[in-house]
């Protein structure tokens, strides 16, 4: 008999490729040992290598959904991504705040698809100044980093959050993520230097996923970023396509 998981839920877009958005959250939290639970954002047209059209989903259906699944279930941590502006991430964390206290937040914060395909409306991104120190972490990649750091987010370290950039678009020590967590920064570098990594479609999902799992199940943040790094190694390695395993 399996013992008990603990609750956590995805708040993201549907990819019907299954390599990002709730259905790669769903696979990694699957294989980490937790309860996934999964609220659709956004409904999207787009394969591995391309997006090619976006549906918002209302935002009355999607808090109504979280209500429902927040009081039937006790979620320990909640995983946001894909959001249209900041509007829509408010709504968001204040449903998660008034039904599920407990919860580690982590966002995600997907501006933009690889293929460029535009999410998150930049016009409201200051807006989210006012919501840095709702969250337990933010993991943005390293160009969504610069976009943030550009527009201001990180100005006042004492109402920010941990963030950790990810590294896999960086030119200089590529696969190295920066953990930034008051006021100290600590390096995560990829755990085995002996494979190839191939690049893949939603690693970034699929790593934000592998924290807050392990956040849900109480590692303190450290922990679960490096633990959530050596998830993301292994799915690199996987195989060459642009789709990977979870396995």
């Amino acid at each position: 008999m399996q013992e008990e998981r603990p609750y956590i839920m995805t708040v993201a877009g549907f990819d019907p490729s299954g390599g990002a958005g709730i259905l790669a959250d769903i696979k990694t939290f699957e294989q980490l040992k937790v309860q996934g639970l999964a609220v659709c954002t956004a409904m999207t047209i787009q394969t591995g290598s391309q997006c090619l059209g976006l549906e918002w989903q209302p935002l009355d259906e999607i808090v109504s959904t979280m209500e429902v699944l927040m009081k039937s279930y006790p979620v320990q941590a909640v995983k946001i991504g894909v959001v249209k502006d900041a509007a829509f991430l408010n709504e968001i964390l204040k449903v998660t705040t008034i039904n599920a206290p407990q919860a580690k937040i982590v966002w995600d914060p997907v501006l933009k698809s690889t293929s460029e395909f535009a999410f998150f409306d930049l016009n409201t991104i200051s807006n989210v100044k006012n919501m840095l120190n709702r969250f337990d972490l933010m993991t943005p990649n390293y160009h969504e980093y610069q976009v943030l750091q550009k527009n201001g987010l990180f100005e006042n370290p004492a109402s920010s959050c941990a963030v950790l950039i990810k590294g896999g678009h960086r030119e200089d020590f590529l696969g190295t993520d920066i953990l930034v967590n008051n006021g100290e920064e600590i390096s995560l570098r990829p755990g085995d230097t002996s494979s190839v990594y191939y690049p893949k479609h939603g690693s970034g999902c699929v790593l934000s996923s592998a924290v807050a799992a392990h956040l849900a199940k109480g590692e303190d943040l450290e922990t679960a970023c490096r633990k959530g790094k050596d998830y993301i190694g292994k799915f690199l390695t996987g195989t060459p396509g642009l789709l990977g395993f979870h396995s």
